[in-house]
């Protein structure tokens, strides 16, 4: 079987369809390579849709990618829905991890299995998309000798996720779509040495392809922070990237800052919600023994219930004030 020279990795989101059909039309069976591409989508056979949406664009085969098939050369691979898509050296893994900045399939995890099973053969590129998923992995790339490419943040539909990659490294190439392809065929025109990645960048990869991790592991790769996951309530390990940081459970979770931040607003929220909710319950509780208490002609033991009632009451139109500043400080940011 014909091994690639090159493993290029693509990640994008909003806006991928369009900016995908234009970056694979330039792709051709002379580059010594195979490609693999992670677009989020939502749980449907979406993959599907992009295969037919990008097979009649290029002579390459698009595909699928299916767990435990060998890696051809000459092939597009496409992450299936709510499925990890995750390399190996001699092999693609399909899987249900846990999520990575609550995505799955995430970019950063393809990124980063890559980086280390065939590190300065990759080549990453970042499309247009929502967010920062693909900046730790792209950085894995890199510190295992590959190349990084993102797409120009002033042509991109929506230039968070490229943004994001330049605004955390130094990237290889910032350009536009239409020069995708000849840059790659410059870059591919010359071989590569290899590079041993670094032993935190196979660890984590072995953990994502395991998909089933211990705690002996991820303390391997990182330290022991004092926030538990907001996903499963163990706790996060803090991973540090040249400045990057990331926090991950034993179970496999794993946030940057900004999403824990996220994260940990939506438990708070949520937690409040339910002991509003509680509160209200407790409150109707009291009003309704006060009325049979009423109704008995016990009128003192009737006002203490009423009174406790109304002393609830107080609190919950508190913590709904607090709630609503909540949400609305969430939509302004």
């Amino acid at each position: 079987m014909d091994r690639p020279g090159f493993i290029v990795v693509i990640g994008t989101s909003a806006g991928g369809v369009a900016a995908l059909t234009e970056f694979v039309s330039q792709l051709d069976k002379k580059m010594d390579a195979a490609f693999f591409i992670v677009m989020h989508l939502s749980n449907t056979a979406l993959s599907d849709f992009l295969v037919q949406r990008l097979q009649p664009v290029t002579n390459l085969k698009c595909l699928v990618a299916k767990d435990a098939a060998a890696i051809e050369n000459g092939h597009i691979y496409i992450a299936p829905p709510n499925q990890h898509l995750v390399l190996t050296s001699d092999q693609i893994v399909v899987g249900y991890g846990p999520r990575e900045n609550s995505w799955r399939p995430s970019i950063d995890v393809l990124f980063r299995s890559a980086a280390a099973a065939y590190n300065s053969q990759v080549i990453g590129i970042i499309l247009t998309g929502f967010l920062n998923d693909g900046t730790s992995g792209m950085m894995a790339v890199k510190q295992s000798g590959g190349l990084a490419i993102v797409q120009d943040p002033n042509e991109a539909e929506v230039p968070d996720m490229p943004l994001s990659v330049l605004n955390n490294m130094e990237v290889d190439h910032s350009i536009g779509l239409s020069r995708m392809g000849e840059t790659l065929r410059h870059v591919m025109a010359q071989k590569p040495e290899p590079v041993e990645p670094p032993a935190e960048i196979v660890a984590e990869a072995q953990l994502a392809a395991r998909m089933a991790v211990g705690i002996d592991k991820v303390s391997r790769i990182g330290n022991r922070s004092v926030y538990s996951c907001p996903d499963c309530g163990g706790g996060l390990w803090k991973i540090e990237d040249e400045g990057l940081t990331r926090y991950r459970c034993y179970t496999g979770h794993t946030y940057d800052e900004a999403e824990l931040l996220s994260k940990q607003g939506e438990g708070v929220e949520a937690t409040l919600w339910v002991a509003v909710r509680m509160m209200e319950e407790r409150s109707t509780l009291y009003t309704k023994i006060a009325k049979d208490h009423q109704k008995r002609g016990i009128q003192r033991i009737a006002a203490s219930y009423q009174q406790q009632a109304g002393e609830l009451k107080y609190h919950i139109d508190t913590l709904k004030k607090i709630l609503i500043q909540i949400q609305q400080s969430r939509s302004a940011n």
